[in-house]
């Protein structure tokens, strides 16, 4: 059985989340680093918003100051999400690899066979639902927003029809970058609270559509679930559903050192954060 290297980074700042998945994409590129996945957390509570987001146009920065949220933009398409009580997950890995396919869509639904097997260690029946269709891709699309959940994806991980994992990924150096957030809870109030939208009706409206499609754990089971609980029965996950095993590991002195260069010259600089 094939071994992955485990990194569990806990929580982080804004910057150093985006640079850490980065600099491990680079070490993976350059055959520096195995395939590697790596669960994180974020201190303050981050809005994160896809790589092709206008970031004055869709988010209130006032809002965002008052309530003492970070701010980053992703290297990954998608919309915003609010990074509060969750798991976050990201897996590199080499395009090369036998997991992973050309096509975006096969390597997304390889990758989310270790997030089923994850809501499935957890007692829940967790369903990965093709949305290739356009008449399925309808069922569970909405009227559009600057939320991420608001924007499925081709496969999508889903509980009781409702959407659990918000995921994005990115192709980069002959590697594939997969992140997605596990929600512990959700507080839609919070998200749409620091999104512009054109008046409050249209706020309120597309807060309904929202939270007709995104669940939480909480939500879902009634129980609150420590990030150390919900991490362990991932770990277990992505070993089955990807038939690897998981070697906890650290960051290497290439990738910290790469890691602090990318928070001061890219992820906390207003040139990439606001260059839409």
């Amino acid at each position: 059985m094939e071994t992955w290297r485990f990194l569990a980074t806990g929580n982080s700042s804004p910057a150093f989340n985006m640079a850490a998945d980065e600099a491990v994409l680079q070490a993976v590129s350059q055959g520096k680093a195995p395939p590697t996945i790596r669960f994180f957390g974020w201190q303050p509570p981050t809005l994160s918003i896809g790589y092709f987001q206008q970031a004055r146009r869709d988010i209130d920065f006032e809002r965002l100051g008052q309530k003492g949220f970070g701010f980053v933009r992703r290297q990954t398409g998608g919309r915003a999400v609010l990074h509060d009580a969750e798991l976050t997950y990201s897996v590199i890995v080499p395009e090369s690899h036998r997991l992973m396919s050309t096509s975006v869509i096969e390597a997304y639904r390889t990758i989310s066979l270790g997030l089923l097997e994850g809501f499935r260690s957890l007692g829940l029946q967790a369903e990965l639902v093709s949305l290739a269709e356009e008449q399925e891709r309808g069922k569970y699309d909405s009227l559009g927003s600057a939320a991420c959940f608001d924007s499925p994806s081709w496969y999508e991980l889903v509980v009781e029809g409702r959407k659990i994992v918000g995921s994005a990924q990115l192709r980069q150096l002959g590697t594939v970058l997969q992140h997605g957030s596990i929600l512990l809870d959700l507080d839609i109030g919070a998200l749409f609270d620091v999104l512009r939208f054109s008046n409050e009706r249209m706020r309120e409206r597309m807060k309904q559509a929202f939270a007709e499609r995104a669940v939480s754990l909480k939500q879902l089971t009634g129980n609150t679930y420590t990030f150390e609980e919900v991490s362990k029965h991932f770990f277990d996950g992505f070993e089955k559903g990807l038939e690897i095993k998981l070697a906890p590991g650290e960051l290497t002195d290439d990738e910290q050192q790469a890691i602090e260069q990318l928070i001061r010259d890219k992820y906390s600089q207003d040139s990439w954060n606001f260059r839409r």
